[in-house]
This record gives structure tokens, C-alpha cells and sequence, in this order.
């Protein structure tokens, strides 16, 4: 069952099932080669992630990213990354983390110019698991499945541009440096900031809709 959900999982993040599409047991049963049962479990496992939606008599759904489930995933991720960058900074165990949250940035930045947005995406998922893990808090680390949720299930909704990422950058460094000095006041401050700035404009894309429809 979890090799099932497993594999569910990553076709979801990387868009071979795209959001809105519906999961077919029969299909999945048949193109995973698992009996329906454990596809039942995988299932009900990817429903309390937040991936699927399972309806009665209609199977299951990845979860459709509009504005409004999405505002409401990053309210989350606003509380976990903040308290994962705190407890981050506090145990301060620094060594190969610390270093591969460095590196995350560095790949960031050389997908800036030329703007190359999968590898941007795909190190800054990198830096917010690097983080999550640092916390050393399983119950923070099992947080994990919003993150991927947010930056790459929900890509095409709130598409990354290179003005945005170049910010982002700037102040994943800020957090690297409050982790590192051992701040756990600045860096869950500067990570809760970090994702508002993200909510802030999801709330903005949503009052023009909204103006756009009257």
C-alpha cells in the first residue's frame, strides 16, 4: 500500500496526473498492476495529504488548485515553515544541511539568467525540505507532503515568474543566515514572511478575478 501511494504521489507532484483529473480504480489497478484493495488504501492515504478528493460512487480527484485552496494550503505552510526554520535555527546542527540549503540557493540563482523554471522550482522545493528536515521535529517533518502540494502540484496556478524568484532568493539567503547564526526568532520570522509575501499576492490574483468577473 505505501509502494502504491508512493507512486500515486509523484505522478501527482510531477503532473502525469495533472489536478482536476480523475484517478479510475480500474485504470490504476490495471496500469499499476495492484488488486483493488491496497488502491483503496493508497488512496484514502493521499486523501488525508490533501492530494485526492474521493467521492462516493465517483472515485477519486486530484485536488483542483483554484485560488481559494490554495490561499488556504500556504496559510499553512506560512505557520510549518516558520516554526520549522525556528526549531532549525535553535538546534543549529549545521554541517551537510546547512550546506545543501547553500546549495539550493546557488542552483536557484543560476536559474535566474538564463530563466530555466523547473530547475528554479525544483531547488526551491530542495531549500523548504532542507529546512522542514533541519527541524529535527518528526511531526514538522511529516508536514512535508504541503510543501510539495504547494510549489509543485499547484505550479500552474501560481506560476513562478524571474522577478518573483529573484526576491525569493534574497530572502531564502536571509533564512539560511538566521538558521545558521543559530536566530530562531529571525528565522521564523523571516520564513513566515517569506510565504505571506506569497499569500499577499494570491489574495491580490483573487480581488482582480473577482473585479474582472462584475
Amino acid at each position: 500500500m505505501d509502494e502504491t501511494a508512493a507512486i500515486i504521489r509523484e505522478r501527482i507532484y510531477t503532473h502525469r496526473y495533472p489536478t482536476g483529473s480523475w484517478l479510475r480504480q480500474e485504470h490504476l489497478s490495471a496500469e499499476l498492476g495492484v488488486s483493488r484493495t491496497p488502491l483503496r488504501e493508497a488512496l484514502r492515504v493521499l486523501e488525508q495529504e490533501g492530494l485526492v478528493k474521493v467521492t462516493a460512487g465517483q472515485g477519486a480527484q486530484v485536488i483542483t488548485g483554484d485560488l481559494d485552496t490554495l490561499l488556504d494550503a500556504y496559510q499553512l505552510r506560512a505557520v510549518v515553515d516558520g516554526l520549522a526554520a525556528r526549531l532549525a535555527a535553535e538546534n543549529n546542527r549545521g554541517g551537510g544541511l546547512i550546506r545543501q540549503l547553500r546549495r539550493a540557493i546557488e542552483v536557484q540563482r543560476a536559474a535566474v539568467d538564463p530563466w530555466v523554471p523547473r530547475d528554479y522550482t525544483d531547488s526551491n522545493v530542495d531549500f523548504h525540505e532542507h529546512v522542514i528536515h533541519l527541524s529535527g521535529n518528526d511531526f514538522v517533518i511529516g508536514q512535508l507532503p504541503i510543501l510539495r502540494m504547494t510549489a509543485q502540484v499547484f505550479a500552474p496556478v501560481a506560476l513562478v515568474r524571474p522577478e518573483s524568484a529573484i526576491r525569493a532568493i534574497a530572502e531564502h539567503t536571509a533564512i539560511a543566515d538566521a538558521i545558521e547564526a543559530g536566530d530562531g526568532q529571525a528565522a521564523e520570522r523571516l520564513a513566515r514572511a517569506h510565504i505571506e509575501a506569497t499569500i499577499t499576492e494570491l489574495e491580490q490574483k483573487k480581488t482582480s478575478a473577482a473585479e474582472d468577473a462584475s
